[in-house]
């Protein structure tokens, strides 16, 4: 259905174009790593690369019409009830990956609430350094603007984007996957280049927290980090 029915319907509402579409390997593992602006971003990235995403998925998602659209979407569901819900995600990952195919992680955990890039959780990492797969960041852009939060139907107007960046070389990080730093230097790392690619302003704070009440949203800032991450690339360089 996403290759088939959807690309013709959003191809004539929306106009979407992809950039860097050939840093997506044809073939093998990798993880594609994106911002995630809207519910919409389900639809638009799976219909226009041309290999098929699996996504992970609460298991108590698949019931009714949603089970139907899920499976069609490729969302996996994750039974997270008895144990760590985290190791659940990464074992089912690690499957995904183990067979050839394109996981597709959204690091932010959530919908941005507000069109910004929030803090990213360290799942994609993890399962980069245990299987040696890249990470690929992919950025959508647009998508926020046609589906705003609390809006019940999309707008009409407007034109979507996907940039799909480099892979990036976590191999300096081989063997520290329970490595807190290593795990959240990488993961810093991957929020910035997903902040270049968007153009979107970041926030140093967890979306759910920040969708729950839990913390105050304050402008964050990655020009330090970037400052570090260049002289780090230099250093590799020279």
């Amino acid at each position: 259905m996403i290759h088939t029915v959807l690309p013709p319907i959003l191809t004539a509402i929306y106009r979407p174009w992809i950039e860097g579409a050939e840093h997506i390997p044809t073939e093998g593992p990798a993880i594609l790593a994106s911002n995630h602006l809207s519910f919409l971003d389900h639809f638009f990235l799976p219909a226009y690369v041309d290999r098929p995403i699996f996504f992970l998925g609460k298991s108590d998602y698949f019931s009714g019409w949603q089970r139907y659209f899920f499976e069609n979407v490729g969302v996996m569901p994750v039974n997270r009830e008895g144990g760590d819900a985290g190791e659940a995600s990464l074992r089912k990952g690690i499957e995904i990956l183990e067979d050839g195919k394109l996981l597709g992680i959204y690091p932010e955990g959530t919908r941005t609430p507000d069109g910004r890039l929030y803090r990213g959780k360290t799942g994609p990492v993890r399962l980069s350094l245990r299987t040696g797969v890249p990470i690929i960041p992919v950025a959508m852009i647009g998508v926020f603007e046609i589906l705003p939060p609390g809006a019940k139907f999309p707008r009409f107007g407007g034109r979507v984007g996907i940039k799909v960046g480099a892979p990036l070389d976590f191999s300096r990080y081989a063997g520290k996957d329970d490595d807190r730093f290593a795990l959240r230097s990488a993961t810093d790392e991957l929020m910035y280049e997903l902040m270049l690619l968007s153009g979107q302003e970041y926030v140093d704070e967890y979306a759910a927290a920040v969708k729950k009440g839990e913390v105050e949203i304050g402008s964050g800032d990655l020009a330090e980090l970037g400052r570090q991450m260049d002289e780090e690339k230099r250093d590799r360089a020279a």
